[in-house]
């Protein structure tokens, strides 16, 4: 089911996404506080020998080094740093934006992972519905991200919400494109007691959603 207008859709760059990720991108784009809990949430919520896909990746996927996997698929823009990225068994390249279609069988992944990504999607329902055709009956669908965003290349919903807006915009089109009402997990640190920003910290955000 449609959630977006297509006002909500736009981006302030609407040039092709693939000529901006052309070039590749071997910084961290979140913090080592998020990136830790992220690995120690993946650590909790994946089943050893499970099969992983990583939209929308990078150079790192920030799985934990001694869990065992069956497979790891990597996705994303650019071809140098899904290389890069040596826990991948395979991987490939799709812009989302242009097609929303997984290349993957019914049921044939355990745990799609999307990390600092879903803040570029324009037409994340299709998206959604197609990461519920390819997980399997038990599947989890982790969802995570932070404030930070290549704010040009963000569609409106995005840009013009609240931090607390984007999450409750992830979970509309979850529970409304084949997913059950997802688990939330709010961390951010209390700027109010940070008054001279020393602890300030990249706030995480994640919903973990499993099939109706």
């Amino acid at each position: 089911m449609e959630v977006l207008n297509n006002y909500q859709r736009k981006k302030l760059d609407e040039s092709n996404d693939e000529e901006f990720y052309s070039d590749p991108k071997f910084v961290y784009h979140l913090d080592a506080n998020f990136r830790r809990k992220l690995s120690d949430l993946y650590e909790r919520e994946i089943d050893s020998y499970s099969t992983v896909l990583d939209l929308m990746s990078s150079w790192d996927s920030y799985l934990p080094k001694m869990k065992k996997y069956k497979k790891v698929i990597g996705h994303g823009l650019n071809k140098q740093e899904l290389e890069k990225n040596k826990i991948f068994d395979s991987y490939w390249i799709q812009n989302f934006n242009l097609n929303q279609q997984i290349p993957l069988d019914e049921e044939s992944v355990d745990y799609c992972l999307m990390v600092a990504a879903w803040q570029y999607l324009q037409y994340p329902e299709k998206l959604t519905k197609e990461i519920a055709r390819i997980l399997s009956r038990h599947g989890k669908f982790i969802i995570a991200f932070s404030n930070r965003a290549f704010w040009h290349k963000a569609p409106n919903i995005w840009t013009s919400s609240t931090e607390e807006e984007r999450v409750k915009y992830v979970r509309k089109v979850l529970i409304s494109n084949g997913f059950n009402e997802p688990k939330i997990i709010k961390e951010f640190s209390d700027k109010a007691l940070d008054i001279f920003n020393i602890f300030n910290k990249d706030p995480f955000y994640c919903l973990i959603a499993t099939k109706e």
